[in-house]
């Protein structure tokens, strides 16, 4: 029996003791984080989906997975013979998560329990809201938030995380965490709350100079922080704590409290009223501070301040920044002069490139880990939004077609994000088209010129119209923010088809990073990581542009010149002669000849 279809039945007994028509299992955990702790990954175990974005429902008789477009070949790949039904989110016809499970009731005749369940420390507090809602208005369902049948069912389940927590320099932060308290202190009074509740780890992490390895990738730790107008209190497992963290932290004035006592510090909370961010601390934690009664403590329910401060880099930061950057692009450039000759030779696979680009990412000063799980999709895999190669699927690659590989790094001084997507050998009409019609969506981000303040879901456009000429799009996201020495996907800013408001200001990082998939046959996309610097100023206000910070060779071969502006040729050739003239000094002669003609002008 498929492993997945016995959990399946081990959770329907929990649900029939518990009189539950339906559990939800979203992809988050306590701290709404996009990468959690494997002790967290319920929706993984009990589907056997590990994408990154997903939710599955499980009934009686039924069970269904809802993802975006980035996973739907890989999800229908892991769903085979599990029981799951894929549901593509986006895709018109498509039910909702009340919609489906009120269905699933009707076809069982209606019969048996309107109680639908969910972990409310999984979920946060705007989700439950809203689901509680639509569960109401579409089959009268109540929702349960109190159960996680994971404790029951989950046979060695992997502990919460017990690593420990490093400093993190002030060479490389460039502020003070006093600064940055006094900072949200003052951010807090604008919006008329007398302290928060932090829950996001990377806003944990940025706030008080520290990182962790608790979440793959992402150097953050498991914990809270609470913040009044008095004190800062961090509610952690002490064990990560070392002595020099420990007096590290007593000199910034932050208290120490066991991670599991966050509940009872809300309760203890002694100010008029606490700043909580819906989408950001989940429900049960929020409840507690509704159901407050001595005393009685006011929700002031925003988004959580820190998010955008950590988002606008200080000059200490953005040096950091592009010192990553170039010893990044120092690696990549070792590795795409090695690339082709390695595969015309043979023995290259999907899996050992990724191996090899880590292998020269680690020889770099202040590397620490990848930023991400590399994505290294030949020929069709490259059609799978975000692919990953295991064992059985690693294909070999050949002197022919497209590799597209999206990767990253995390040094001390910064997190890198990159895309290339590079011609093994000969291409196809289609696959050249694809790959044209990519690069001139980047660069048409990169030239473009915008108002402070403006959203990037006004910018985003710009990558898709001459797709949509063609008939062509793609359905994630255009860029998004990126953290330093933090997570690789830092938000709320981003660049998206859907309306985003956060406001683009000088000082953020963010991606460009559009891509043309077709499944099946191959796919491309190219990613640079862009820094918004002032542009100027006229009557109409403060103007700013996009700098490249990325700094590696765009593949030329796959061009087709005749659907290139001059506008676009001089950008590339622009964009090529700075990172000859920055790579260079770095490189070997060798090394150096082999740049020379990738940056060779168009």
């Amino acid at each position: 029996m498929n492993p997945i279809n016995q959990r399946l039945e081990d959770l329907r007994e929990v649900m029939r003791r518990e009189h539950l028509a339906a559990f939800i299992f979203p992809s988050t955990d306590p701290h709404q984080g996009e990468y959690v702790p494997d002790h967290w990954k319920g929706r993984e175990y009990i589907s056997g989906f590990n994408g990154s974005a997903g939710t599955a429902v499980v009934t009686m008789h039924s069970a269904a997975l809802w993802t975006d477009s980035r996973y739907f070949l890989a999800a229908e790949e892991q769903l085979r013979g599990t029981g799951f039904q894929l549901l593509k989110l986006k895709i018109e016809g498509t039910p909702t998560i009340p919609e489906w499970i009120h269905s699933q009731m009707v076809m069982d005749d209606g019969q048996g329990s309107t109680e639908v369940g969910i972990d409310g420390w999984c979920s946060s507090a705007n989700s439950v809201k809203e689901l509680i809602s639509d569960l109401r208005k579409e089959g009268g369902f109540t929702l349960r938030t109190n159960l996680d049948p994971l404790r029951q069912i989950w046979s060695g389940r992997p502990p919460i995380p017990e690593n420990p927590v490093e400093l993190y320099p002030l060479i490389y932060a460039g502020e003070t965490t006093a600064s940055k308290i006094a900072r949200i202190r003052q951010a807090l009074r604008k919006q008329h709350a007398d302290g928060m509740l932090m829950s996001a780890l990377d806003d944990i992490a940025w706030t008080l100079n520290l990182r962790g390895t608790d979440v793959h990738c992402n150097p953050v730790f498991v914990s809270y922080l609470l913040i009044s107008s008095k004190k800062v209190t961090l509610y952690i497992n002490k064990v990560k704590l070392t002595p020099e963290v420990s007096g590290y932290l007593k000199a910034e004035g932050v208290e120490v409290a066991d991670y599991g006592e966050v509940q009872n510090g809300l309760k203890d909370y002694f100010e008029y009223n606490i700043l909580l961010d819906p989408d950001e601390v989940n429900y049960c934690l929020y409840d507690v501070v509704r159901k407050k009664e001595k005393p009685r403590t006011e929700i002031v329910e925003a988004e959580s301040p820190v998010k955008r401060m950590k988002t606008v880099k200080n000059e200490t930061e953005i040096a950091g920044f592009r010192s990553a950057m170039l010893k990044d692009g120092i690696a990549m450039v070792k590795f795409l002069r090695w690339l082709k000759p390695a595969v015309e030779a043979g023995g290259q696979t999907e899996i050992s490139i990724d191996q090899k680009l880590t292998a020269l990412r680690a020889e770099q000063p202040l590397f620490r880990d990848i930023s991400f799980d590399t994505i290294a999709g030949y020929g069709e895999h490259a059609a799978i939004v975000h692919y990953e190669a295991t064992p059985e699927t690693d294909i070999p690659l050949q002197p022919k077609g497209l590799l597209l590989l999206d990767s990253g790094a995390q040094y001390l001084d910064g997190t890198t994000d990159i895309t290339r997507t590079i011609a093994l050998g000969p291409l196809t009409e289609e696959e050249r088209k694809i790959y044209t019609l990519v690069l001139k969506g980047h660069i048409q981000i990169e030239l473009c010129k915008f108002p402070s303040g403006a959203s990037g879901t006004q910018i985003d456009i710009l990558a898709r119209k001459d797709m949509w000429r063609e008939g062509l799009n793609y359905l994630h996201g255009t860029g998004h923010g990126v953290g330093t020495y933090l997570n690789v996907h830092e938000g709320p800013h981003q660049f998206r088809m859907e309306w985003k408001p956060a406001p683009l200001v000088a000082g953020m990082t963010i991606t460009d990073e559009p891509g043309i998939y077709l499944a099946g046959r191959c796919g491309a996309r190219t990613e640079n990581t862009l820094l918004i610097v002032p542009y100027k100023e006229t009557e109409f206000g403060q103007f700013l542009q996009f700098e490249s910070l990325t700094l590696c060779p765009i593949d030329k071969a796959p061009i087709v010149r005749e659907m290139m502006t001059q506008e676009e040729i001089d950008w590339l050739n622009a964009y090529h002669q700075r990172v000859f003239d920055t790579l260079s000094p770095h490189l070997s002669v060798d090394e150096t000849a082999w740049l020379q003609e990738a940056c060779k002008a168009l």
